[in-house]
């Protein structure tokens, strides 16, 4: 790398402090919002199937606005806690609507020969049986022609867009007008969440993309493309959680097995800016097997195949480098070197990917991945071959910064990737990278103004720098004003060697209750959870964390990524909830305990 001058350096310096003037001057003013991408309703009809038989969109944003609702299985009153700022309803586009809609009598589908017998089957017991030829229609990707009609899809999609706009409150509470493509050839999760900035018009332009179009993201993105030219829509795409992708969703090749190539990650980033890395059906971020210096690294691990085809024996999902986050962030950069973009620099969020028609995360308060598993004794319940409520995590959310509660102002923090994951808690989270912040910023009276003012925010790059200076990381944590105190701040960084070969490496930077650091090893915070009452004290931890890092293994010649995560002290986890309440033993094979937490979006360098 070639030396800057003195006066080259101060005046690379003084560019950079414009350019972040520029964005303070924007974005300083942002403030959090607490939102749900990923959540079902009785429309989809994995959920109906499984017990959702009432809550539809119009329940779903109610509850996320705080209202009660009455729990679709038990019929006893649900309420969130907090309400959330903003809510995507994303049923799924295959068959959306129809299994609710015919098991309910609407005529247009009993006319058809299809729709009668599928209604004549749930009537005899087999509605099971009914579902499962939709499933398998869905696999071999040839829909039932009879209900798959532009007429019955488009009138279940109006309902869908009608009750965006309706509960939609500029400023208050955002209601984004979304659905669920729900790729899954083989039983490789590809799916996407997919929604717009605009609400009902620019929705009434077009029907939703959907498996039966076609199985291959590439074709869901050149899609988008016309579609946002026709219809005057603006889309992004949100991938599912990818731990049961059969390492497909952040591959080395495209779909039909070529090398990744510019073309293919300049229109993936266009369209995917953002990764939903940890939800109900377990967290993705990394396991022990990819990571195995990381000791926090197995977190709610979720290894059951999903192959949709019927009599396929399902064992143990692998350890796959393109399942999880942290490998495909690192894998990223390998093909980056190789191609010339980066097909895998993605935000990271949580969302809650609930079929129960409510986004209820908390763990004392969890609403079950389906109704059959959100009351205690419906856990043990199977809800898909080997996997019971048990086995569900309660999560997630998203974190946005935001200029305010709009659908324009979510829909550009997304774009831009200023937006973070929690696995349920409310964790606030800021980060910002640059090349001079100090000790002293950990005591400005406003994080995010300095910030912005002096580097750049989570979601956002870094270049050039200077001659022997590292980058420094400005970053505050504040616990859930009513959930468990704080344990650590930690930076995970991924990095090419010379060779182009990825790395990675975990970097304790802050501790609470003046925990010393020594040598990147720091004790455990303990535990107060008491097992026979599932309760826990806010006696150890803290509520605030602030830090400014340095990185101390920089080389300014290589590309490399950041992002924080925040750990919170154990508290019980909702299974331990459950078991306390019905006064039974705790199952075998999961934990009691947990230890929540907070992941920003990564910050990258690149020389």
């Amino acid at each position: 790398m070639r030396t800057l001058s003195r006066k080259r350096l101060l005046s690379v310096v003084a560019a950079l402090a414009g350019v972040c003037s520029v964005i303070g001057s924007v974005y300083a003013q942002t403030n959090l919002y607490w939102g749900d991408t990923h959540l079902h309703t009785k429309l989809s009809p994995d959920a109906y199937m499984m017990g959702n038989r009432s809550l539809s969109p119009d329940d779903a944003y109610r509850f996320a606005k705080g209202l009660p609702v009455v729990n679709a299985k038990t019929r006893h009153k649900i309420q969130i806690k907090t309400p959330l700022d903003f809510l995507v309803v994303s049923d799924h586009a295959e068959y959306m609507g129809v299994v609710s809609r015919m098991l309910e009598g609407d005529p247009e589908l009993l006319k058809t020969a299809t729709g009668k017998r599928f209604s004549e089957l749930t009537q005899q017991g087999l509605g099971r049986k009914a579902f499962l030829e939709m499933v398998a229609s869905a696999n071999s990707g040839k829909p039932l022609d009879e209900i798959n009609t532009p007429e019955i899809r488009g009138s279940v999609w109006e309902s869908i867009y009608n009750a965006a706009d309706q509960h939609n409150e500029p400023g208050k509470f955002t209601a984004l007008v979304g659905w669920e493509w729900s790729s899954i050839t083989y039983g490789a999760n590809l799916h996407r969440v997919i929604f717009q900035k605009q609400g009902a018009e620019a929705a009434s332009q077009y029907l939703p993309f959907s498996l039966f179009d076609s199985d291959r993201p590439e074709d869901l993105w050149d899609w988008l493309e016309q579609t946002e030219e026709k219809s005057g829509a603006n889309f992004i795409a949100i991938p599912h959680n990818g731990n049961v992708s059969k390492g497909k969703m952040f591959s080395e090749v495209d779909s039909r097995g070529k090398p990744i190539d510019a073309g293919y990650a300049k229109m993936r980033m266009r369209w995917e800016p953002v990764y939903e890395m940890t939800q109900i059906k377990g967290d993705g971020e990394t396991l022990a097997d990819l990571s195995p210096a990381d000791e926090f690294a197995e977190f709610e691990s979720y290894r059951h195949p999903m192959d949709a085809r019927i009599g396929v024996e399902m064992d143990k999902a692998p350890a796959n480098k393109g399942d999880y986050a942290r490998t495909a962030l690192m894998r990223g950069m390998e093909i980056e070197a190789r191609a010339g973009v980066n097909p895998y620099k993605f935000g990271m969020i949580g969302a809650s990917d609930s079929h129960s028609g409510v986004s209820a995360v908390e763990e004392d308060n969890f609403g079950g991945k389906f109704p059959v598993d959100s009351y205690p004794e419906g856990k043990s319940s199977q809800l898909t071959p080997g996997v019971i409520g048990y086995d569900m995590a309660s999560a997630g959310l998203a974190g946005v910064w935001a200029g305010e509660n709009t659908r324009e102002a979510i829909f550009d923090a997304f774009k831009r990737r200023e937006v973070y994951g929690t696995t349920g808690p409310r964790i606030r989270l800021r980060l910002f990278a640059g090349w001079d912040f100090t000790a002293e910023d950990t005591l400005a009276k406003d994080i995010g103004q300095l910030g912005y003012r002096k580097g750049v925010p989570m979601g956002a790059d870094l270049s050039m720098a200077p001659d022997g200076i590292a980058p420094s990381f400005l970053i505050q944590a504040v616990k859930d004003p009513i959930d468990a105190n704080l344990d650590r701040i930690q930076v995970v960084k991924g990095w090419l060697d010379a060779k182009g070969r990825s790395h990675e490496k975990v970097f304790n930077v802050a501790a609470s209750d003046n925990r010393p650091i020594e040598n990147n090893q720091l004790a455990p915070v303990g535990n107060t959870v008491d097992l026979k009452t599932a309760s826990y004290t806010n006696s150890i931890g803290s509520p605030e964390l602030v830090s400014v890092w340095q990185d101390p293994e920089f080389n300014p010649a290589v590309r490399a990524f950041y992002y924080v995560r925040v750990l919170q002290i154990p508290t019980p986890r909702h299974s331990l909830y459950a078991t306390v309440a019905m006064n039974k033993p705790h199952p075998k094979g999961h934990p009691a305990t947990i230890q929540e937490r907070a992941y920003s979006s990564p910050i990258w360098y690149t020389p």
